[in-house]
């Protein structure tokens, strides 16, 4: 992925809470945490769930079928640092909500 892309709009998703959206061949769970946007890989690696689905709490979401914890603003689990999700750069441009992959250059 080489630009920017538009996932939503300011306004869909929750304060506290994640949403699902697509982004080119792939489905990301994007956050909003005390007024900031986070963006992870939507899959959990575990079983596939949808992480956008799970309870969050202090940037943490647990997947909604076996609890695994995963950092959403690293995607790193909680419990084995040495695994983690996609993680993805989130901007916001007027009102629209933008994701990019880590590692990516402007």
């Amino acid at each position: 992925m080489n630009e920017w892309t538009t996932v939503a709009k300011v306004g869909d998703v929750t304060e506290g809470r994640g949403e699902a959206f697509p982004l080119e061949d792939k489905i990301v769970a994007v956050f909003l945490v005390e007024g900031k946007y986070y963006a992870i890989n939507d899959m959990c690696p575990h079983m596939g769930a949808s992480l956008a689905e799970g309870e969050v709490c202090d940037c943490i979401v647990a997947c909604p079928w076996h609890h695994w914890r995963f950092r959403i603003d690293d995607g790193t689990w909680c419990d084995n640092p040495r695994i983690r999700t996609d993680a993805y750069d989130v901007r916001i441009v007027d009102d629209q909500i933008q994701v990019k992959q880590r590692g990516e250059k402007e």
